[in-house]
């Protein structure tokens, strides 16, 4: 197949010769934690903020399917990129019945962006802004996820101004939740966050956090792009606080492990590679981690190039995947997202994907592939 090359000009992919990686093992991993952070389709024939709820929620059922749990209403779903808190919370909602009907297990992102990004906030607003958020996540069924603020990072002075926002949340909030601690490489505004720039020093007001508050904390996510510090984090993290990685370059290793643990996944590019992933897991529950690592590695260069900077352009690579794959009907994203992404980006990430075994129906992937080709004035 004839597609457009980075730079200019034409290459040709060929198509691997083997069937697409595909996994229908009921149930979740025995020896992982393992959840793909979900994206959400926006309705093309109506306001560009509006969701359509089909195929936002079909893609949710087809992960439990799989065994894998789901991430909602966080990074991957555009929240503080297009999804506001009022469609946040709808979707919670609508998740949470999806969760109980399938049995799926589902944790949700609390914000603090139902308060007005324009005015300056008190330490005590945005306790309350999370708590509220955090109440609805667990009415709805779901395990809250204390998500970077980036209304805190505006109003915070110091350290201690998270411990204090952090400690008064954890407080009213109780257990079980889930920490978050999203890198600058996803969003600039997180650059300094626990109050300093140096990731040694935020590591460490982190780690206090997570002492203080162990009996609430099931889990912390980290998305540092770096798994070194991540490693490090782990091993220091009380008993019963698990690391989830968030690290959509380096997976394969931080949830392999080594001889002191390993990380859980709750990660956005599960979304694009569900299958194979599910199909690697399953492999290491059996032990086999040979077997594992011959599934998930070839996922790496599809993953960095999704990832790649402005990293947070990635959802317009998963949401196409997920319409290369038959998962919906059209390839729109909340706000016009799906130009985020240049066509010769999207002829290499369909390329990755097919090495990676990550498309589910070869031939409707290139039938789709030469539509949007042809599309965008490219005749294959």
């Amino acid at each position: 197949m004839v597609l457009p090359a980075p730079g200019g000009g034409t290459r040709t992919h060929v198509l691997a010769e083997r069937s697409p990686v595909h996994d229908l093992t009921a149930g979740a991993p025995v020896t992982r934690t393992a959840y793909a952070a979900a994206h959400v389709v926006a309705d093309p024939l109506t306001d560009p903020q509006a969701l359509d709820w089909d195929a936002t929620l079909a893609f949710r059922r087809h992960l439990w399917a799989l065994g894998l749990g789901v991430a909602d209403a966080m990074d991957t779903a555009q929240r503080g990129g297009g999804l506001d808190w009022a469609a946040a919370r709808e979707l919670i909602a609508r998740s949470g019945a999806e969760a109980r009907a399938a049995g799926g297990a589902l944790v949700c992102g609390a914000m603090t962006d139902q308060l007005d990004p324009g005015r300056r906030w008190t330490l005590h607003d945005l306790a309350d802004a999370y708590v509220e958020q955090a109440g609805w996540i667990r009415e709805a069924g779901g395990t809250p996820v204390i998500m970077a603020s980036r209304q805190l990072a505006a109003t915070a002075r110091d350290a201690d101004d998270y411990r204090e926002v952090y400690g008064a949340v954890l407080r009213q909030v109780g257990g079980p939740v889930l920490l978050h601690w999203l890198g600058e490489a996803f969003d600039p505004a997180m650059r300094a966050y626990w109050g300093d720039a140096d990731l040694g020093r935020a590591a460490e007001t982190v780690l206090g956090i997570v002492a203080e508050h162990a009996d609430r904390i099931t889990g912390i996510k980290i998305s540092l792009l770096d798994a070194a510090r991540e490693v490090a984090l782990r091993r220091r993290l009380p008993p019963g606080v698990s690391m989830l990685t968030g690290d959509d370059f380096h997976y394969p290793e931080l949830i392999r492990g080594d001889e002191h643990g390993h990380s859980g996944a709750l990660l956005g590019v599960f979304d694009a590679i569900a299958a194979p992933a599910r199909a690697a897991l399953a492999r290491l529950d059996a032990g086999d981690e040979a077997g594992y690592t011959a599934l998930l590695e070839p996922t790496v260069p599809l993953a960095r190039h999704l990832f790649a900077a402005p990293t947070s352009a990635y959802k317009t690579g998963v949401v196409f995947l997920a319409w290369l794959n038959g998962h919906q009907d059209h390839f729109h994203l909340v706000g016009g997202a799906q130009t985020f992404r240049s066509v010769p980006h999207l002829s290499t990430l369909f390329a990755l994907a097919d090495r990676a075994g990550a498309l589910a129906d070869p031939p409707l992937a290139v039938r789709r592939m030469r539509a949007f080709l042809a599309v965008a004035g490219f005749e294959s």
